[in-house]
């Protein structure tokens, strides 16, 4: 099996996805999908945070979460 890395614009992503699901050749990895989603999110969780509009977490609270 073949693997393809494609960039998709954000406003275009779920419908992209959706379509490549109904392909009965093409198999969505539901981790792939999940890793998105949550890298995603914390990529607003990061702006909102430049923009004061959430607390910024300590170097030492992040640190012992992982």
């Amino acid at each position: 099996m073949k693997q393809l890395t494609i960039n998709i614009a954000d406003n275009k992503f779920e419908v992209f996805l959706e379509f490549i699901k109904t392909l009965d050749y093409v198999k969505v990895e539901d981790g792939e999908e999940k890793a998105l989603e949550e890298l995603q999110n914390s990529l607003i969780q990061v702006k909102l945070m430049k923009e004061g509009k959430l607390p910024k977490q300590s170097t030492e609270d992040f640190l012992n979460e992982l």
